[in-house]
């Protein structure tokens, strides 16, 4: 392999020994669970009702299943070809190093804004809970950010660790949720079962589809499992369990006790059905469990998309300092990257009053076209039945983009910046090759 032919650092050909194989079946479902399990979980059950009725647990079921290959194609891949390029890698090697290094742009750009979206939504309902000025959700997801970079840049050991116990606090969070919510399900609340017909369940199914993002986070991990042909498979099934356990059990409880219906009340569902059971406050639950869950996805991705930055470095596609380790064996260049244009974004929200409504479908489009790229790698590179999953994966995934049509310049601008950059360095510099 020549050094333009390269796959993105971190694959078995470029192997990377300083990245310390610390992750083990416990953290890995962790980090997983924090990266599918989104704060979009405590509004999605409500819009989703409000969408369909009680046949959106329909929709929540097609959602969940769908999830599966494309779960178990990305998992696979990275069993195949662990290191921290990802899906940067998988596409080098099925297509070439300019389709690995602008795959890799459209994920370190969605992951990096993501980090605006994910704090921001935790801030949104603490401020609601402290009844004070809607501009403060901008102060308390700068905390939720710097939290989760600090625990990052102290290791993924400890970051996973962290993470243990956020993925812990989630899943009872909301599996306390279902099953207090109990005894007030009625069957009444599910009559008239599909008010709106088979397109309200579309609907809905298409408002779920980044419910269930999350599964390429993982990938960029995988170098450092401590064994990941054991493990990352047995991780990637377990968690599909978990979260379509936990969905749907918070689905099951916005519809069968009615706690849906406008907007204002879809918001704070969740923390409806969780208070009500157990007397506290919706707003102060809602509050607890966004932040929890706000925290734990942002440690996720900080460590997910630092490493894929960290690759990018390395290969010349971003600057060299994002590839380069501390002597924690930490990828600091690509945790700070990611920090920074979270919290760019943050400070152009406030500035702009920008919700994050206003910034969400950036991210959203750029995640679908990095689904189609690194399902698309699955086909090219895996074979019988494996192929057969990430086939079914690559036209799951296609259905949906017609409905994103709207930003497909958001993608045609990346790849112009990503490529304008590249041959600038290699213009500038042409021993980076």
């Amino acid at each position: 392999m020549t050094s333009t032919e390269r796959a993105p650092s971190g694959s078995e050909e470029t192997a990377e020994p300083s990245l310390r194989h610390s992750i083990g079946l416990g953290q890995a479902i962790a980090l997983y669970v924090g990266a599918v399990l989104g704060a979009g979980v405590l509004v999605l059950p409500g819009q989703a009702a409000s969408t369909a009725g009680p046949a959106s647990l329909l929709a929540w079921i097609f959602m969940g299943l769908l999830g599966l290959p494309l779960a178990m194609t990305f998992a696979t891949l990275a069993t195949e070809f662990p290191g921290a390029g990802g899906i940067a890698t998988f596409a080098t090697r099925a297509f070439g190093p300019t389709a690995g290094g602008l795959a890799g742009w459209f994920y370190f750009t969605a992951g990096s804004i993501g980090q605006t979206v994910v704090p921001l939504t935790g801030g949104y309902y603490v401020a609601a809970a402290l009844r004070t000025d809607q501009d403060h959700a901008f102060v308390i997801a700068a905390g939720i950010l710097a939290a989760s970079t600090a625990a990052n840049l102290t290791g993924l050991r400890v970051s996973g660790r962290i993470q243990l116990v956020l993925a812990a606090g989630v899943a009872l969070l909301l599996l306390t949720a279902s099953v207090a919510a109990l005894p007030r399900m009625t069957t009444d609340h599910f009559t008239p079962f599909a008010p709106h017909g088979l397109s309200g369940i579309a609907r809905a199914a298409l408002t779920l589809f980044f419910a269930f993002a999350g599964w390429e986070a993982i990938a960029h991990l995988a170098g450092e499992f401590r064994d990941v042909r054991r493990d990352l498979r047995r991780a990637t099934s377990v968690t599909v369990l978990i979260v379509i356990v936990l969905y749907l059990g918070i689905a099951v409880s916005v519809v069968a006790t009615g706690t849906y219906g406008d907007p204002e009340l879809d918001r704070i569902a969740v923390g409806r059905v969780l208070g009500t059971s157990l007397g506290f406050s919706a707003a102060a639950t809602a509050a607890v469990v966004a932040t929890v869950i706000s925290l734990g996805t942002t440690n996720a991705f900080i460590a997910s998309v630092s490493r894929l930055g960290y690759a990018l470095g390395k290969d010349g596609w971003l600057p060299s300092p994002l590839g380069r380790l501390s002597p924690r064996g930490v990828p600091a260049g690509g945790v700070w990257a990611v920090s920074a244009i979270g919290a760019a974004g943050l400070l152009l929200g406030y500035l702009n009053h920008w919700g994050t409504e206003d910034i969400v479908n950036i991210p959203a489009v750029l995640v679908l076209v990095t689904y189609l790229v690194g399902t698309a790698a699955g086909i090219r590179l895996l074979s019988g039945r494996r192929r057969a999953l990430a086939l079914t994966a690559f036209a799951l995934t296609a259905l949906v983009t017609p409905f994103v049509a709207g930003y497909a310049l958001v993608p045609v601008v990346v790849a112009a910046v990503a490529l304008t950059y590249r041959w600038t360095r290699i213009r500038t510099r042409p021993d980076a090759e």
